[in-house]
């Protein structure tokens, strides 16, 4: 075993500090301090958190989660419809219809559990045209195939009833379709994470890696150092991490991370498509609908349609705007 050396830098010294309380074995191999941990946690959103608990809490694991933001959940888990989909629109037999299926029963039955406030209001998928019925009907069929309980098909005047300022020939109704606060929801997954011996460090971004042997390094350093990097030089690690598992979980990020990580085959790399889209907030007025309300889906997504929180705001989005692609610092920093 190599001799320790003391970090000597803010990064170095905030995650060493924060390691404190879980086994790790510093390492010293150059300038670049190291330290080996157990289970590397790259991104704190919604699955990131998810996935700490379940590491720490059912398998006993000693968990490091990173995170290039201030505090968690501020990318993709913040900045969402905080629906619970039913199921519906993913090819049978597929992982996204499995999961979404089982995973719509888990999470309601760990927000009931856990007082996680969340409600099943359901929703309407709405024809408005004779070209769109047949689309709706090849919705269904797929969404019984899948497993998804209780869909049924109605007509006009049937979906009118439940939401009288709505306009539509036919409509697929879910009632398992539902809403979640998504921020009580991480705020609880971080909980339990911690009081497992989760350790979190934030406005820690990870820049790249290398494969040596049969483990991957990652190497870190500060969100200040990246924010003001000129984009072009070469980022310096401030601290080298060497976890037994690691779990990409950077959203967006996590494909650009993944491509920085030297040794790792392009060929197991997901392809990137970005594309950016906003919501439109009903505001000062009483909320007219009291359900879901979804257009057939749309190439890139679901089709601008319509949510409410458990509040009872209204929020019609997103709209999509497919682009090219993003510059590193956003990357780097989730952005």
């Amino acid at each position: 075993m190599l001799g320790t050396m003391k970090p000597t830098n803010s990064i170095a010294k905030a995650v060493s500090h924060k390691l404190k309380n879980i086994s790790r074995t510093p390492l010293s191999s150059s300038s670049i301090p190291k330290e080996k941990v157990d289970c590397l946690v790259i991104g704190a959103g919604v699955v990131g958190i998810a996935v700490a608990k379940e590491l720490s809490v059912k398998h006993g694991r000693e968990v490091l989660v990173v995170d290039s933001a201030p505090t968690f959940g501020t990318g993709t888990s913040s900045r969402n419809s905080e629906v619970i989909h039913a199921g519906i629109y993913y090819p049978p037999n597929s992982l996204k219809a499995f999961f979404c299926v089982r995973g719509k029963e888990l999470l309601n039955k760990y927000c009931k559990d856990h007082e996680v406030p969340y409600k099943q209001i359901g929703k309407l998928i709405v024809a408005n045209g004779l070209s769109e019925i047949p689309k709706l009907s090849a919705l269904m069929t797929r969404g019984i195939q899948n497993g998804v309980e209780g869909l049924r098909m109605m007509e006009g005047y049937e979906a009118m009833t439940l939401e009288p300022e709505l306009q539509c020939l036919k409509a697929l109704w879910s009632p398992s379709s539902g809403i979640v606060d998504s921020h009580s929801l991480m705020l609880s997954l971080v909980g339990e994470a911690e009081s497992h011996g989760t350790t979190f460090s934030y406005n820690t971004v990870v820049i790249g890696g290398h494969v040596e042997g049969s483990q991957i390094q990652i190497h870190v350093s500060g969100s200040n150092a990246i924010a003001n990097w000129n984009g072009r030089s070469e980022l310096d690690s401030e601290l080298v991490l060497i976890p037994k598992l690691v779990v990409n979980s950077a959203g967006l990020s996590a494909p650009a991370i993944a491509k920085r990580m030297k040794g790792l085959p392009d060929s197991i790399i997901p392809a990137s498509h970005y594309a950016r889209g906003c919501y439109f907030t009903l505001s000062n007025t009483k909320s007219p609908f009291k359900h879901l309300i979804y257009p057939i889906p749309e190439v890139g997504g679901l089709g601008v349609h319509v949510t409410l929180d458990l509040n009872g705001q209204v929020k019609f989005g997103p709209d999509v705007e497919w682009i090219g692609g993003i510059d590193d610092i956003p990357s780097f920093l989730n952005m």
